[in-house]
């Protein structure tokens, strides 16, 4: 594969997982939302769905977004010498983490608790405070999300401003 194309590849596998990204976090949201509250078990049964949306669309996409941005990175070498690319890394690595505390955490503990209600064994208290934090996190991962767009559409200069002498 010549150079070029390869780049092309990896912009085209860049861009369409950072579409399924914030896609993801935008159906997580949405399914927060518009859970059902009838019942607990209805609601434990969402959870379910929410935490499908996170292992099948949201991390996979995160994962391919980051090596896809990397790999960017190392194959064009102008790209090194971008601050705003710099940038774009640090947000994904911030991502990543952010991304890993929702799901494997927050997500997991307010499904558990779900299901606790349903079984009678939790109170609904706990999953309020679950589902603030939950929010929370879900809220600055979209936030992440579309300034990583933002600096890859706009690829901002981010020079040092001189300052005028005295």
């Amino acid at each position: 594969m010549r150079n070029g194309a390869m780049r092309q590849t990896i912009k085209f596998l860049h861009t369409v997982s950072s579409c399924g990204l914030l896609g993801g976090l935008v159906v997580y949201a949405l399914a927060l939302m518009r859970a059902p509250q009838a019942s607990a078990s209805q609601y434990a049964d969402m959870r379910q769905v929410v935490s499908a949306i996170a292992d099948y669309v949201i991390m996979p996409s995160l994962g391919i977004a980051l090596v896809t941005g990397l790999v960017a990175m190392m194959v064009h070498r102008p790209y090194q010498e971008r601050r705003w690319v710099w940038v774009k890394a640090l947000l994904g690595l911030a991502m990543f983490e952010a991304t890993l505390a929702v799901v494997q955490s927050k997500a997991a503990y307010a499904a558990r608790v779900s299901q606790e209600i349903a079984a009678g064994t939790a109170a609904p208290a706990d999953l309020a405070e679950a589902l603030s934090a939950e929010w929370t996190t879900l809220g600055a991962l979209v936030a992440l999300s579309i300034a990583q767009v933002a600096l890859g559409v706009w690829r901002p200069s981010l020079k040092r401003r001189k300052t005028a002498a005295a």
